[in-house]
């Protein structure tokens, strides 16, 4: 008998195989017109077959105006870039895993955008830091035009936009990416959204968009189509920020998302037991988990501490990230007592695209 994160659970209105998610990685490998591809569907498969129960993609854009960010990121914004994931999540049920496409909109974090869009935040406001170089050679971060009242409505069309092609394509459900400086995640940061209109203020007032959002996905998804939401403080750029409102605050956000209709919250932090909030001694997972809210929890899992997380967070799903990138047969090898392999960032060089990867693998085989 297998401990119990090895054991098939029921979460979110899905049966899992286990308690084991990849968990989204940007991949730059798409088509350049934001179809999916021979090289993702090998990515994602091996995933499956190496016993991941759960597959959240990597995040993907859901409309042609300013949502994508990477150059060869992939999209859901159109219906053959709908189609084009359909080999993918087919092979993915074929090893008896489910897949969730994460919506995305780059918001001021854009890097790319291939519809000539230029960047859409909430306000003016630049991200802290640079760009990422694993996504491509961009120095600094462009001019951010400040949202006005039509592009909130034609945000909110976008997500609904991707979310109906991702049901029709077939995926299990659909993850709003809510985390690392995107746009949903700007709306709720203060260092982000400084507007004085009904968009702005404390968290409730921040929260009405993302809760909005939320709503209007639920109606369209229907109760068999499973919806998330990944949350964070912290950017891909930024390590360090707080919402002011702390614990309390954000224990009012989740049970405000659970009553708009979310099947589960997605937490991610730099080490998923954190004490991370202003003026509290919880992390963001053990808030999600007290409220008795599906939780998905991201942030330092490995194979020397997932039966303590998996104990620590009963029921929840373990979203792994670098360490399912370095050894995709994870959950394989430690349900055998094996040793999985280690992440070598130089498979990630100079680009963090899968041609990369594969290649270094196959070096490393030689």
């Amino acid at each position: 008998m297998f401990d119990s994160e090895f054991s098939s659970i029921e979460f979110a209105g899905m049966k899992l195989a286990n308690r084991f998610a990849v968990a989204p990685m940007t991949r730059v490998s798409a088509q350049s017109n934001g179809r999916a591809n021979e090289l993702m569907l090998k990515h994602y498969r091996r995933y499956a077959e190496g016993g991941f129960a759960l597959i959240i993609t990597e995040g993907i854009f859901p409309d042609q105006n300013a949502s994508q960010g990477y150059e060869n990121q992939p999209g859901l914004a159109d219906a053959l870039q709908g189609e084009s994931w359909r080999p993918i999540i087919r092979e993915v049920h074929e090893q008896g895993a489910k897949i969730i496409a994460q919506l995305m909109h780059a918001g001021a974090q854009q890097q790319y955008n291939s519809f000539g869009k230029a960047p859409l935040g909430i306000t003016e406001q630049k991200p802290v830091g640079k760009p990422l170089g694993l996504y491509g050679d961009q120095e600094s971060w462009h001019d951010v035009k400040a949202m006005d009242e039509s592009d909130f409505e034609r945000v909110l069309n976008g997500f609904l936009h991707g979310l109906r092609n991702a049901k029709e394509a077939g995926f299990d459900g659909a993850e709003l990416h809510g985390a690392n400086g995107y746009l949903l995640h700007e709306i709720l940061s203060t260092h982000f959204n400084t507007r004085d209109d009904k968009w702005g203020g404390d968290m409730q007032r921040r929260a009405q968009f993302v809760l909005e959002v939320v709503k209007a996905a639920r109606e369209m998804a229907g109760k068999d189509f499973v919806l998330g939401i990944r949350l964070s403080q912290i950017t891909i750029t930024d390590p360090d920020y707080q919402w002011p409102e702390g614990e309390e605050g954000f224990a009012w956000l989740v049970q405000a998302l659970a009553d708009a209709g979310i099947d589960y919250i997605h937490t991610t932090d730099n080490h998923a037991n954190r004490p991370a909030l202003k003026d509290g001694t919880r992390s963001l997972a053990e808030v999600v988990r007290d409220a008795g809210v599906p939780l998905v929890v991201n942030g330092g899992i490995d194979d020397t501490n997932y039966a303590k997380m998996a104990a620590h967070y009963p029921g929840a799903v373990l979203a792994l990230g670098k360490a399912a990138l370095a050894d995709p047969q994870f959950v394989e090898k430690v349900k055998d007592g094996d040793k999985p392999d280690e992440l070598d960032f130089a498979m990630l060089q100079p680009l963090a695209n899968l041609e990369n990867e594969f290649r270094w693998r196959e070096e490393q085989d030689s």
